[in-house]
């Protein structure tokens, strides 16, 4: 896997490739300890699932000396986006200490949290992807009762 990563040329920041690679093989060990069942991904991305959610694990270029480990969750996709549920999730984002709610560009409501690799250790990644995914798992069922829409389970379930 880590051949084809290092040889391809999207990592185009000032980030050394050196250390994105090293960052995806420490995150790797990382979770076959705690997640031995993950997804790894050709391209340096990993995925667990935690009940109804699932989250990305993606390193992305930062500057010349950092990197960003970023732990995001697509909550739901196909809610109807109107403003009481954007107030709501506003109102979330004001509440809760760790990460943030998001609006992709399709409308998909997604959690998320990132860190530099300067902080990264084994309890910061674990800590973090535990947090995105319970929240994720937390607040994708309230969602999907105010404004619709399929959790990331739904959306695996009917794919199968």
């Amino acid at each position: 896997m880590f051949d084809k990563i290092r040889n391809q040329e999207y990592y185009t920041a000032d980030t050394p490739n050196e250390l994105i690679l090293s960052t995806i093989k420490n995150i790797d060990s990382i979770l076959d300890i705690y997640y031995p069942d993950h997804l790894k991904f050709d391209d340096g991305t990993f995925a667990i699932h935690h009940g109804s959610s699932q989250v990305l694990v993606v390193v992305r270029p930062f500057t010349a000396e950092e990197a960003c480990v970023e732990c995001i969750a697509n909550v739901v996709t196909g809610a109807k986006i109107n403003s009481e549920l954007l107030r709501f999730l506003m109102r979330k984002n004001s509440e809760l200490h760790y990460g943030a709610f998001g609006l992709m560009f399709d409308e998909t409501i997604t959690f998320a949290h990132s860190f530099s690799t300067s902080i990264m250790n084994e309890k910061e990644l674990i800590t973090t992807l535990e947090a995105v995914a319970i929240i994720a798992d937390y607040y994708d069922d309230i969602i999907v009762d105010l404004a619709g829409g399929k959790r990331a389970m739904d959306l695996a379930e009917s794919y199968a």
